[in-house]
């Protein structure tokens, strides 16, 4: 069936349907208050269940969650998490439960937010055969202006290397064999990424392998803007890179060196320009949002102090009830909980 999108066409509208990937199970970890417009969600779950496996995980409070299986019980395998689990970061106890459910050993774990169809799902089901872990590139459906603010981030990551999807494929036999992921980080998809290599497993980045992404709303992108600054204390010589950026521009505009401030601007433009061309990428990305990628760097360079403050002055950053200290674990720590030493 097809899956309606407010204001373009569905990644799925335009494909024919396909019989049910058999080796391919779908885990999504799901929280919710029980008043958000489910219908959406619900026509891609009935999808999708023709296609995988599908395992919503559902830690919602308990009146949405009866809600949710009134709707999903006949698509989907709709549970709650295990109730030992107990990590501060509520996602990782849902991807946990989902994968230790899961039947197959090819599993895709995403947000509730990200849309495969029947080409991501047939790319990402061949890329597990040679892979134990695989990042594919997630791209806004729609481009209101908060979601080209936010693509600057994406552009200039592909630019760089690779970028942090909201969606893995795993093998669910690697990732029980590593013991599971540690889940009271807040970075839990580097937390995943950095446990499955340090665990001999094989990891590649699919950067032309294309899977959408519903924008969220204004109010949610702003709430986000700290927190994601905050991931950045996982990587200590990104985030010193965009501590030292506010300062050097305000140097730089106190003793007159605006031509050096602008020409910093052109090279963000055109960094973001190549990451948004790379493997075909120009199709998913108007080239707006490379106008707007220095945007994005002065929000970042802003919002690393801001991170900063909450990692000295409380502890860590807001995770719904609870506040998160560690962004993610070093590799080193990694290696010493997974009993490894370096090669």
């Amino acid at each position: 069936m097809a899956v309606p999108h407010s204001s373009e066409k569905s990644a799925t509208q335009s494909l024919p349907v396909a019989p049910a990937i058999s080796d391919l199970s779908y885990v999504l970890p799901f929280r919710s208050t029980g008043v958000e417009d489910l219908d959406e969600l619900t026509a891609y779950l009935e999808w999708l269940g023709s296609r995988a496996e599908v395992i919503v995980v559902d830690g919602s409070p308990e009146r949405a969650r009866r809600e949710h299986n009134r709707r999903w019980h006949s698509l989907v395998d709709h549970t709650s998490p295990r109730a030992s689990l107990d990590h501060a970061n509520g996602k990782v106890n849902g991807v946990i439960t989902g994968i230790e459910r899961a039947t197959r050993d090819k599993v895709i774990v995403a947000d509730d937010d990200v849309r495969y169809d029947e080409v991501s799902l047939a790319q990402m089901t061949r890329s597990l055969e040679d892979a134990d872990l695989v990042r594919p590139q997630n791209y806004f459906l729609q481009h209101p202006w908060h979601a080209l603010w936010d693509s600057g981030r994406t552009l200039l990551n592909r630019a760089m290397g690779s970028d942090y999807p909201g969606t893995l494929g795993l093998r669910r036999s690697t990732f029980l064999a590593a013991g599971g992921y540690d889940g009271d980080v807040l970075f839990e998809n580097l937390e995943l990424i950095r446990t499955i290599e340090e665990a001999g497993g094989v990891s590649t980045s699919r950067l032309d392998l294309y899977v959408a992404r519903v924008p969220p709303d204004a109010k949610h992108f702003w709430q986000q803007r700290t927190r994601q600054a905050y991931d950045d204390l996982a990587q200590p010589l990104r985030l010193a890179l965009f501590l030292s950026l506010a300062p050097a521009v305000l140097v730089a505009l106190v003793s007159g060196r605006k031509r050096l401030v602008a020409g910093g601007l052109v090279a963000t433009i055109v960094l973001a320009e190549r990451g948004r061309r790379r493997a075909g990428g120009a199709e998913r990305w108007p080239a707006v949002a490379a106008l707007m990628s220095p945007l994005w760097v002065c929000e970042r360079a802003i919002c690393s102090w801001l991170a900063i403050g909450n990692r000295l002055l409380r502890g860590g950053i807001r995770y719904r009830d609870k506040r998160l200290k560690v962004a993610a674990n070093s590799r080193r720590t990694i290696r010493s909980r997974l009993g490894r030493s370096r090669p």
